[in-house]
This record gives C-alpha cells, structure tokens and sequence, in this order.
C-alpha cells in the first residue's frame, strides 16, 4: 500500500505534469504561435569545425560605452560623418551627438506611441509590434534620406530632419512582412532588404530558430516604381545583406540552415545575375553584415551555437515537447546560444583576412554589427544596452 508521503509525491507531481501539458496559462513558447513544426536539423560539432581563432582576445580591448536604452542593433554614419545612427528596442532611432550631448532623438516609428512606449536598458518584446522595433539602417547619402527596416513595420524612410518615420512597403505578392531584418541601397536607388520569416514575428525569433524555419525572403523595392518584388524564397532566418563595392552582387547571412550557418553570394550583374552561390561557411550565428571602403565584408558573428541545440536538431517531436512547457522562452535562450564576442573580416572573394574575438564574453558579446567608421570598429548588439568601440591601427 502506498504511504501518504508518496501519494502526495504522486499527486504533486502528476498536478505539474498536466500543468506543463496543458499549459493553461498560455506562456509556453509554443503557445505565441499558432502551429510550431519544427523540421528535422543536421548540424555538424562546432569542435569539428575549422576555422581561424583570435587567442589573443582583441576584443576585450574594445571600450563599452553604456546606453540608456537596449537594442542598439545596426549603427550608421550620414554623409557628414555624424552619429552613428541607431534602432532601439522602444522604437526610435537615435544619434550620437558627441560626448557632450550625448544620445538625442532622431526618429521614431509609430505614430501614436502609448505609453508602453518607454526607453529602457532591458528587451522589451512585448511591446515591439505597437512601437516598432528598427533593426536595420543605412543612409542614401546623395539625399540624407534614412532607411529603415523594422521588423514589425516594414520599410520605411525617414529625411534628412528626422521625425515619424515613413511606410514605403509592408507586402510582397501579397504576402505581409513578419520580421523584416536588415537592408542595403545601391547607387540608382534600389534597396534590397531580408524578411526573415513568413510565420514568425522578431518576438519568437527563437522559435523560428528551433523551428528550422525556412520560409525567409530576398526582396527588392524600387523607389521610383513604388513596386517590391522577391528576389530569392525559402530561405533559413536571412539577416545581414550588404551589396559588394561594385554592386554586381550582395553577401546575405543565413543565420540558420539545415548544414551549417552560412553566407550567401547573389549576384545582381554579370552572367550569374539572378543566381545564388555560398559566399563562406560560419562557425556560428551571423547577424549584419558591411562592406567597408576597400571592398572588405565586416560579418558579426551574434553566437556561437551551444552542443544543446545541435543535440535536439535531428528530434523535432523532443524540440516541441520541450516549447510546451510552461517556461517563457527568454529565461532559457542561454541554453541555446553560447555567449562570446566574434567578427570576421573577408575579401570580395569569401577568403578570411581577419577574425577578432572575446571567446569569454568577457567585455564584448551578442555582437549585431560591425561598422567601420574613421579608423574605428563601431560594435552594436540587438540585446544589450551597449555600443563597443575598437581602435584599428593605422
């Protein structure tokens, strides 16, 4: 006969079980979605992958400069040289006037921001889809026009003076955006620009990671024809795009694949014009991606991925038990992610020339961004309240 003791052991811990099963509450990660189909994911051991190290930890000699407000992802520089610009996680962008001003506002994204709508130097993702979140910014510099891609909005276009940011497009073959990521303009005015999934919004990015989420799109908006068309589909989490100096093709970061993370080579001209070919394979997560006066591509490696997610890729049924227990997502994202600091520089050739690293996470980690400005590495972070600056040798 079982002891009292027992029963109640039994009895607690078939209550937990049917609580984690039926999660009534709805704050299981699987519940933000209305159907999580994770697909079968193949991923090699990081410890098997070749690739140049910086043991010399350069970017622990970068210096952090604190923000006010979280998210500084993508940083941009206007045809004065001022900034860098910035996207933060409460919708704004802001610009670094100098150490005397400071941070000021520059632009904001929502029209009628409520009062949910309020800086801080924590994430606030419930909030995102009501004021805007700004990921990715680059300047025309022939009219001072900024361009924003914002992962609930759309694209949109702010002038010279700033203010409340302009819609230009939010749909592609009548297919809404749902997490554009990151853009780049060429010299006529074209803006080519990542929609990073069809299903998932910037809030579940994590889901559409386990997911192995495969329905990301290349697409193209033509200022002058107002017309956005789709360039490349079924694409893993595209993030970082940045055209090479000629502009006869673009580099995109594929921040997941069904192989192993990689960058992609479209080429926009020539006999390949239309077609896409890797560019280089990445021992982690990439995020931006930016091409510096030589012709070089600067990629920031967001994280390395953890011996954990590779483990539960080839078990879909293990990855959705697991998003249905009764645990926001955010308290468990370490797990998956390991957390170090890691650029790498190439040649218009996909050839490494340089990898600098903090491989404790020490000063610098969760880098969005590298922007090359004036002798300096400009380093931004989609989760941090914080901007790094690294001094380059002349």
């Amino acid at each position: 006969m079982m002891s009292n003791e027992r029963l109640r052991w039994v009895v607690v811990v078939g209550i937990v079980a049917l609580y984690m099963g039926l999660d009534p509450l709805n704050i299981s990660p699987a519940a933000q979605v209305q159907e999580f189909a994770p697909q079968y994911l193949s991923l090699p051991s990081y410890a098997n992958i070749t690739f140049p190290r910086d043991t010399h930890n350069r970017l622990q000699k970068a210096e952090i400069q604190e923000t006010d407000f979280c998210g500084p992802e993508s940083l941009a520089f206007d045809a004065q040289g001022r900034g860098p610009y910035t996207g933060t996680s409460d919708g704004r962008v802001m610009r670094w006037d100098g150490p005397l001003v400071g941070w000021t506002e520059f632009a904001y994204i929502a029209l009628n921001r409520s009062h949910v709508c309020k800086a801080s130097s924590v994430p606030s993702p419930d909030s995102e889809h009501i004021c805007g979140r700004p990921l990715g910014l680059r300047f025309n510099h022939k009219t001072g026009d900024l361009y924003i891609t914002d992962a609930y909005f759309g694209l949109l276009m702010v002038g010279p003076e700033g203010g409340l940011a302009k819609l230009l497009t939010n749909e592609a073959e009548h297919i809404s955006f749902r997490f554009t990521n990151d853009l780049d303009i060429d010299s006529g005015g074209i803006i080519y620009f990542t929609d990073s999934s069809t299903k998932f919004e910037r809030r579940n990015f994590m889901l559409a990671i386990l997911a192995a989420d495969n329905s990301g799109r290349l697409l193209k908006y033509d200022f002058k024809t107002k017309e956005t068309s789709v360039l490349l589909r079924d694409l893993h989490f595209p993030n970082g795009i940045s055209l090479s100096k000629d502009g006869s093709f673009l580099v995109l970061a594929e921040t997941t694949t069904a192989r192993i993370f990689r960058l992609l080579r479209f080429w926009l001209k020539g006999p390949k014009a239309g077609k896409a070919e890797l560019f280089a394979q990445l021992p982690g997560h990439p995020d931006n991606v930016r091409c510096n006066d030589k012709g070089e591509f600067w990629v920031a490696i967001h994280s390395v991925r953890s011996e954990l997610l590779r483990f539960l890729g080839p078990l879909p049924l293990l990855r959705k038990a697991l998003l249905k227990i009764p645990v926001p997502l955010r308290y468990t994202y370490s797990k998956f992610q390991k957390s170090q600091g890691m650029v790498v520089r190439y040649n218009a050739d996909g050839e490494i020339l340089e990898v600098l690293e903090d491989q404790q996470g020490a000063v610098v980690k969760y880098i969005s961004e590298v922007e090359e400005q004036n002798g300096k590495l400009w380093l931004g972070s989609v989760l941090l309240p914080r901007i790094a600056i690294l001094e380059r040798l002349a």
